[in-house]
């Protein structure tokens, strides 16, 4: 398809008549009853305009009710000729003004002054003020965008953190998609989810040999098992595949995150280690050698209670339970579960502050000065003691930008490495982020894990709470201490 040609000086003026309104300001420089016409032909030899018109109007409506706001109305002509012959002409510019109905028949010196700046603005090459973000860079476009994918929710980001066959992998991209897709109103595009489950299906069925050749053979017949479920189960693709063609958008969604789970057991029977070698330096520290879950009773410090669960009663504590991911975070999960596992929590108070409720930091705690750890989106192992230029287009693979996002603060001594002991639940607010919902903070913490369940007790947590407990329920045996090296 052949591209319509643009103006220099106007970069939204095409061949084709265009309008455009400009700014409410540009109409505060003239008097509220006025009308100004410019016409003049533009300067550039390569542009073939015939003439430009430009239509300024303002009216002072005699009541209220007639009222209508100030605007400028800019309309671009093209030529009629497709060659300009006479260069010269394009060098001229003729302008005209038809100034009528002015307030008292005069206009003020200042209004002269704007028609002025008008005019050089327009016909100078030089580029109209506020309109370089017509032209963001690639670099820092994933600030801005909001097509940038980033997790949403905690399960998510785990989801994509587990390093998997790829097979497995193409199989989540493609049901993922369907996330997407499933939030568009009214008509939903069923035919292109249609096409993802199938192409599901087929990389399923094709690479099913590869599909459980990548599981340890002691997990094998339970991989086979959820193989069987994801394919042809009551919660299966089978089953989200006639749910879309009956166009349910409830059952849809419903038999996608069925998927998606059994999707997830799968990839985290083939991943039973970490995919990399730490660094010599770092094997003196715990690590999580894969995924454990935490739970953290919380009470209140006044005595009062939380709000009850549907259909409940009030409760005296509330459970919180964070899958911490080693895959990504090796160190620092292995510090907070160390921690854990030796009651370093128990009885910690907590205290709100911006976007995040942080525990006390108790310097007498024995845990770990651990480097920064950050897995950035895209990559095989962690990055230490240096965070992430989101405006580069970085992206961690654990993200701070979900709402119960769990991180450790910096240290006191250097922002290169985790405190020893204090953590934070990240509130992520997406009025408090960047245009492409990236919070400001991105890249900067090391993120070890998320909220799975009590995330709606967080609003109700007030400086003053108390950690009652913390216990390592899941995963005791993928941590490995140093003297276990």
């Amino acid at each position: 398809m052949r591209r319509a040609k643009t103006s220099p000086i106007f970069p939204f003026c095409n061949d084709q008549p265009s309008t455009f309104f400009f700014p409410f300001f540009f109409a505060m420089a003239f008097p509220l009853s006025s009308s100004i016409t410019l016409s003049f032909t533009p300067s550039t030899p390569k542009r073939h305009f015939l003439s430009t018109h430009f239509a300024f109007r303002f009216s002072q409506a005699r009541s209220q009710e007639n009222a209508r706001p100030f605007q400028l109305k800019v309309q671009c002509k093209a030529s009629k000729e497709a060659f300009v012959k006479d260069k010269s002409q394009c060098r001229n510019i003729p302008t005209s003004f038809n100034l009528s109905n002015l307030i008292n028949g005069t206009m003020k010196l200042e209004n002269v002054i704007a028609v002025i700046l008008i005019l050089a603005e327009i016909t100078s090459p030089l580029p109209l003020a506020g309109w370089d973000f017509w032209s963001i860079s690639p670099a820092n476009a994933v600030l801005y965008s909001p097509e940038t994918k980033l997790p949403r929710t905690g399960e998510l980001a785990l989801r994509r953190a587990i390093p998997a066959n790829t097979n497995m992998k193409a199989i989540q991209d493609s049901l993922e998609d369907i996330s997407y897709l499933l939030r568009i109103p009214q008509r939903k595009p069923y035919g292109t989810m249609e096409g993802n489950v199938k192409k599901a299906l087929k990389i399923a069925v094709d690479g099913k040999d590869s599909i459980l050749a990548s599981i340890p053979a002691d997990l094998r017949e339970k991989g086979s098992t959820l193989y069987s479920s994801l394919v042809d189960g009551k919660g299966g693709l089978e089953a989200l595949l006639n749910s879309i063609k009956d166009q349910d958008p409830d059952r849809v969604s419903v038999g996608l995150a069925s998927s998606l789970d059994t999707v997830a057991e799968l990839e985290l029977l083939q991943a039973p280690g970490l995919s990399f070698l730490l660094p010599e330096q770092y094997l003196k520290y715990p690590r999580l050698t894969g995924r454990a879950i935490v739970e953290l009773t919380i009470e209140k410090g006044d005595g009062s209670s939380f709000s009850p669960e549907a259909g409940g009663e009030l409760r005296k504590t509330a459970t919180i339970q964070v899958v911490l991911d080693g895959y990504s975070a090796p160190l620092t999960t292995g510090n907070f579960a160390k921690l854990v596992t030796d009651g370093a929590y128990d009885g910690t108070k907590l205290s709100c502050i911006n976007q995040a409720i942080i525990s006390e930091n108790d310097t007498g705690k024995n845990g770990y000065s651990v480097p920064l750890e950050i897995m950035p989106s895209g990559q095989f192992e962690p990055l230490y003691k240096t965070t992430l230029s989101v405006q580069d287009g970085e992206l961690p693979v654990l993200p701070l930008s979900v709402y119960g996002a769990v991180a450790m603060a910096h240290s006191e001594v250097s922002e290169e490495y985790s405190s020893p002991y204090q953590f934070f639940f990240y509130l992520y607010d997406k009025r408090n982020s960047g245009l492409g919902g990236i919070s400001f903070e991105e890249g900067q913490f090391s993120v070890f894990g998320y909220i799975t369940a009590g995330r709606e007790i967080l609003p109700q947590i007030k400086t003053g709470d108390i950690i009652k407990s913390a216990k390592l329920v899941e995963g005791r045996d993928r941590l490995v201490l140093p003297s276990e090296s």
